[in-house]
């Protein structure tokens, strides 16, 4: 039986030299492979109060969108910079090369909300971790952070269990 890590094609040298990309849009355009891949996603958090799915730009809305379906709550996007048409608040966060901003809506999330932040890749951490602060700073309590694939040697997941959020990824592949 195949796993969700089988789905997942790597490319090699993308987008820059030294860099194995990986690539989920094999597993989204399986099927069998999607469905395993949300199942999975959702399933610690089967059972359990969650008011919505914040979906982290822009894999992540593909995936929060089928978690939220399933676990029968909202969904919410964290959107690039300027993408969101209404009131904002906005993070910033550090990349391999600048910073960039992500923002949400400032009536997404009601205080005391429970959520569930959903990602495909868990690198560095640096968008999980300002999709926290955004929840965060509108009252929302989260109750984790799922992943597809965890890239552990760059430091995302002890960052984020660094914050106290819980981590739940699906696979997981050495190096970059």
């Amino acid at each position: 039986m195949k796993t969700v890590k089988d789905y997942i094609r790597t490319i090699p040298d993308f987008p820059h030299d030294g860099i194995m990309f990986r690539d989920v849009t094999t597993l989204f355009a399986d099927p069998r492979g999607f469905r395993i891949c949300v199942d999975q996603l959702l399933h610690p958090y089967t059972g359990r109060r969650i008011d919505k799915v914040v979906g982290l730009e822009a894999r992540g809305f593909i995936l929060g969108g089928a978690v939220a379906h399933q676990l029968g709550c909202g969904f919410v996007p964290v959107r690039k910079q300027g993408k969101l048409p209404g009131a904002v608040i906005s993070a910033a966060y550090t990349l391999e090369y600048g910073q960039a901003v992500v923002e949400i809506h400032t009536d997404a999330i009601a205080s005391g909300e429970t959520v569930l932040i959903v990602d495909d890749l868990l690198a560095t951490g640096g968008t999980a971790a300002a999709g926290i602060s955004l929840v965060e700073r509108l009252g929302g309590a989260i109750v984790g952070c799922a992943f597809v694939v965890d890239l552990p040697d760059l430091g995302g997941r002890a960052r984020l269990e660094g914050m106290g959020m819980a981590v739940h990824a699906l696979c997981a592949f050495d190096g970059t």
